[in-house]
């Protein structure tokens, strides 16, 4: 028997839904997108790395407003409908890298700008990813993340990790504010901003795009449908499966 490392299981996870991931709403949309989209036209000739790139909404962004983009993900298969949007959109700026996030292939002091999305709750040791963000980011350099958070209460955490762990195997851990704050000291990066929003989970396409085998759904359903009414209205769950999680943009510098 192979043994399979998360990595293995990340990029064999995300190999297959790469082009569900180019055409979902969630991802090619959304308010963090356009705040993205506002903060990076102050970098017009940055070179910006997108890490955990995934189908490249984000590097899309990016590449028209900075010089330059590396488009980095651990699945090629993600990295190669990056490629092919990138020729059918006209965008001549991405190049695409593959790699793990806690082990940058890149230079000391490479780039301006860093940014992820929705990706950093599937790294094996964020800490680490994001010592790598500052070895590879210039003295002044700019990084910002922005994942789905936990609500931080153990109630409400244990819920959000557990709907997550069914629908993905892949996944590793959504943190909460207080968390990504610390793992951002303690990589040193000095944390500029932090904004928090909603987001609405339909259900269906929710599960649809990760391919979620049948079992692991039934067992999604079943759990939220024995969920308390604190929980319920939390993360505001309906009757169909659909649910609104937190939300987190994080603004930090290398000093």
């Amino acid at each position: 028997m192979t043994t399979q490392t998360h990595h293995d299981k990340v990029s064999q996870q995300f190999s297959s839904q790469a082009g569900a991931y180019l055409s979902s709403a969630v991802h090619a949309s959304g308010r963090d997108l356009e705040r993205l989209n506002a903060r990076l036209a102050d970098f017009p000739e940055a070179q910006l790395l997108d890490m955990g790139c995934g189908a490249g909404h984000a590097s899309f962004i990016a590449a028209s407003q900075v010089k330059d983009v590396v488009a980095y993900d651990l699945s090629e298969q993600m990295l190669s409908v990056v490629s092919e949007a990138a020729k059918t959109r006209n965008i001549s700026n991405i190049k695409t890298q593959q790699g793990y996030a806690e082990a940058l292939p890149f230079a000391d002091e490479s780039f301006d700008v860093v940014i992820s999305r929705y990706s950093a709750h599937h790294w094996h040791d964020v800490g680490k990813a994001l010592r790598e963000v500052r070895r590879v980011l210039k003295p002044g350099g700019v990084v910002v993340f922005m994942d789905v958070m936990s609500p931080g209460h153990p109630v409400l955490d244990i819920w959000l990790q557990t709907v997550e762990a069914l629908r993905d195997t892949s996944h590793v851990h959504n943190y909460s504010s207080g968390e990504l704050l610390g793992m951002f000291n303690e990589a040193g990066l000095v944390t500029q901003n932090l904004l928090c929003d909603r987001l609405v989970l339909e259900f269906s396409s929710w599960i649809a795009r990760m391919r979620t085998p049948k079992e692991m759904a039934d067992a999604i359903r079943a759990y939220q449908q024995s969920a308390s009414d604190e929980v319920q209205r939390y993360f505001d769950l309906q009757a169909d499966g659909t649910f609104t999680s937190d939300i987190v943009m994080v603004e930090a510098r290398k000093v």
